[in-house]
């Protein structure tokens, strides 16, 4: 939520623990940032899943639409077309590259190479519609829904969300309001 508009509404109680949400590229800049560290640490989880599931175990099968081992372990939709690698790991790799630029961002705001960073962020980001709209396709091939990607696919969507709007955001002489 801290990379939407409704920030604002939420920062309140944090503004005075944390003085960088007082603004609103500081909150971007959170919002980012925590959802950097969520999109890796889900994507770890599923390239760990599709590890043990490869091995022969169960960690997240049901009998229901909701069976992240039959997506996550299905080696013909688990993987990239291309190097054939995991999508867990692609997605961790593509996260930890967010996270850089975020934080790096943050820490040097004001930078000549701040604008390429941001454009670079949203550039990834919406390329990864691209990833997400084939993933769901096979998720409605498998009749299937891995949550774990799910949440992956929304970190995607918060991620081009914030690097959108602190690239707007840096184009307006809002950037340096404190």
């Amino acid at each position: 939520m801290f990379v939407t508009p409704l920030s604002s509404k939420l920062s309140g109680p944090l503004e005075e623990r944390f003085p960088s949400l007082s603004n609103e590229r500081g909150r971007i800049f959170f919002g980012l940032i925590l959802t950097s560290i969520a999109g890796f640490a889900v994507s770890i989880q599923t390239l760990w899943i599709s590890s043990k599931v490869s091995e022969g175990g169960n960690f997240c099968a049901s009998s229901s639409v909701f069976s992240c081992d039959d997506v996550i372990g299905n080696a013909q939709y688990n993987t990239d077309p291309i190097f054939g690698l995991p999508w867990g790991g692609v997605g961790a790799v593509v996260f930890c590259v967010l996270l850089y630029l975020v934080y790096s961002t943050s820490k040097e705001p004001n930078a000549e190479w701040v604008d390429s960073h941001l454009k670079l962020g949203s550039l990834l980001t919406f390329g990864g519609f691209f990833i997400i709209a084939l993933l769901v396709f096979y998720e409605f091939q498998m009749e299937k829904i891995c949550q774990y990607c799910t949440t992956a696919h929304f970190a995607n969507v918060a991620a081009f969300i914030g690097f959108f709007r602190l690239m707007k955001l840096n184009d307006s002489e809002d950037w340096n309001q404190s």
